[in-house]
């Protein structure tokens, strides 16, 4: 098996690249292996990266390909391996967030070297929304709006209160949607929505969780609608939002799924895992165990333990049919 380290100098608080490439060598070095590190200069290179050492990858020559960085280094590196069926995601964890590992418990293990090269290849979920792919949660409405305006302030504050101050900025306009929404194919009539969210994994935008229920491997989606309310009301609802209590509350419809799609008149901010893409038109898709994570073997536990996952269960992709899946 080979390992190939995606590495993004820009994620996090501070530029950690060089410390990690050189653990990395540290530990091949003392214990052998083939690998490759390579630290991105610009947006697309994990993507580009990802797609060229998943597409040599073969039954008896597997590569694990670790997004080292954030949400978004995981995305690129997600779009670029997927549906290559001998090519392993891993993910060491160097962004402000997060998000996707917290289902797993324990970032700390993610963290270690030796616990990644002998973890478990674990088949899970992910998400298609039209011709990309997101591994953790996707939506519209107001969380996107304040995922997109983010980037205001992130100059002069960066990770949880960059968002939070977003939160605040996001207050003052418009943040009621007008969208037509279908949850596998049946419309949702006469809904006025602060954001819908389909959700592969409990949380996301920095600990929120806001789908409780969701198992990244369960061949499911869950699926959080809420109901636009009044300014005075979104403080108090984003702190059930932060719990996963909002789902009991009158305004919220919850539900598993395995598609959800959005149209409006007009294109509207669409979050992939935090990377923002305006859509007027959108399908989310579970593709049940489209891709293997590689997770520390004490958490593979977790999975399997719930959900009977074997190391050995087939992909949803085929050698013939993945690329052609993928581009319709």
């Amino acid at each position: 098996m080979r390992y190939v380290f995606i590495i993004n100098p820009t994620a996090g608080k501070k530029d950690f690249s060089i410390q990690l490439s050189n653990n990395i060598s540290d530990y091949f070095n003392k214990r052998g292996g083939h690998y490759r590190t390579y630290i991105t200069q610009k947006p697309g290179d994990a993507t580009a990266l990802a797609r060229k050492a998943a597409s040599t990858s073969t039954r008896d020559d597997e590569v694990v390909i670790f997004s080292c960085g954030g949400e978004g280094t995981t995305f690129e590196t997600l779009n670029g391996m997927i549906g290559y069926p001998h090519a392993v995601l891993g993910i060491i964890p160097f962004g402000t967030a997060n998000d996707f590992i917290k289902y797993f418990g324990d970032e700390k293990a993610f963290m270690n070297i030796d616990s990644q090269v002998h973890g478990t290849p674990m088949p899970i979920d992910v998400i298609k929304a039209d011709n990309l792919f997101a591994l953790n949660q996707c939506s519209c409405g107001m969380d996107a709006m304040v995922a997109d305006n983010v980037k205001k302030f992130g100059s002069f504050v960066t990770g949880i209160l960059a968002y939070n101050i977003s939160i605040v900025y996001t207050l003052f306009k418009k943040f009621g949607v007008d969208m037509k929404i279908s949850i596998d194919g049946k419309p949702l009539d006469g809904v006025k929505f602060l954001f819908a969210v389909c959700a592969n994994a409990p949380y996301y935008g920095g600990g929120y969780k806001s789908a409780p229920t969701a198992i990244p491997g369960d061949g499911k989606l869950e699926y959080s609608i809420i109901e636009t309310v009044s300014r005075l009301k979104v403080l108090s609802l984003l702190g059930h939002y932060k719990k996963g209590t909002h789902i009991d509350l009158k305004g919220c419809k919850y539900g598993s799924c395995t598609t959800m799609e959005l149209e409006s008149d007009k294109p509207m901010p669409v979050n992939l895992d935090g990377e923002i893409f305006y859509k007027s038109k959108i399908k989310f898709e579970v593709i049940h165990k489209g891709t293997r994570l590689m997770v520390p073997s004490i958490l593979a536990q977790k999975l399997d333990s719930e959900l009977g996952f074997s190391q050995n269960a087939p992909l949803r992709f085929s050698p013939v049919v993945d690329r052609e899946f993928i581009n319709k």
